[in-house]
């Protein structure tokens, strides 16, 4: 009768550990989702994506249909082909010029050389720098013919370059190492600029935003080493986790949380990082132990 007695007792100091041993906050796992969005607009020309693939940065994943582009692109430069000719001309002519004032200012240089000796008249001397006073005119004019030109050519590299950077865009290409939360477009589709394509995550970290009383702000820390667990078939399953954020701000406590008279109470949210070892899961609910 004694030893039933003691073992009663023992039976109810172990139930009355179990209903004090809580936890100091209840939340759920989360991260960052980033919507992957059309750059450009036209069919899809593919779009190699599963949900749940993990996906690695820069990597192309789709094409937007970019035959429009590259036929505009194509006409640009027979564009500036033409105007190139035109340069080529210009450049002729000012060569062809530069020669001739190369062969006039020789010929001054000698009469006027004849001229000092009274060999020649004042009238050849009046011709021959007429004749070098035409050439520089002509060629001056010429290079005023040469700048529009020259700007025209610019114009076409700059429409050039912007229909190269729009077919860079029709490339879809991952920005960053994550998984494939969902899929909304397929190959064959036609999309528009800023329509979702896929969802992506990085769920190598998750984050386990829980909720605390302001009796327990005094006890955490940003940076603090805290205690992250789940539910398993056995047991609790634990994690090593790390306090990167605390709300200056407190807040009623959402009612996924909590039973209905606790939401009434003011708490402050906290953000845990945690190793994900592909168990957690984002919406899954975990528990956050200080000591």
């Amino acid at each position: 009768m004694k030893q039933l007695f003691t073992f009663l007792i023992l039976i109810n100091l172990v139930a009355c550990n179990k209903n004090n041993d809580k936890a100091d906050g209840y939340g759920n796992f989360e991260a960052t989702e980033v919507t992957i969005s059309a750059e450009a607009s036209g069919k899809i020309e593919y779009l190699n994506l599963k949900e749940g693939a993990i996906v690695a940065p820069d990597t192309q994943v789709g094409l937007i249909d970019t035959i429009q582009l590259y036929l505009s692109k194509l006409q640009l430069i027979a564009s500036k082909n033409t105007i190139a000719s035109k340069s080529g001309n210009v450049l002729s002519q000012t060569a062809v010029l530069n020669e001739q004032l190369k062969t006039t200012l020789i010929e001054q240089k000698r009469i006027q050389n004849m001229f000092a000796e009274n060999a020649a008249t004042k009238r050849q001397v009046d011709e021959i720098n007429g004749k070098v006073n035409v050439l520089n005119e002509q060629i001056k004019s010429i290079k005023t013919q040469e700048a529009p030109i020259s700007n025209e050519q610019k114009s076409i590299d700059v429409q050039i370059e912007k229909i190269n950077d729009q077919i860079q865009k029709c490339k879809i290409i991952n920005p960053f190492q994550g998984t494939v939360l969902a899929k909304y477009s397929e190959a064959n589709e036609i999309t528009n600029f800023g329509k979702p394509l896929y969802k992506l995550a990085d769920l190598t970290t998750m984050t386990l935003r829980v909720y605390i009383s302001e009796k327990q702000l005094n006890q955490i820390k940003v940076g603090q080493k805290v205690t992250v667990k789940i539910d398993t078939q056995e047991d609790m399953k634990s994690y090593p986790g790390t306090i990167s954020w605390i709300s200056s701000s407190a807040e009623f406590t959402p009612k996924i949380i909590q039973t209905k008279e606790e939401r009434a109470n003011l708490v402050y949210a906290v953000k845990v990082n945690v190793k994900n070892d592909g168990s957690l899961k984002i919406g899954m609910p975990a528990e956050m132990w200080i000591k």
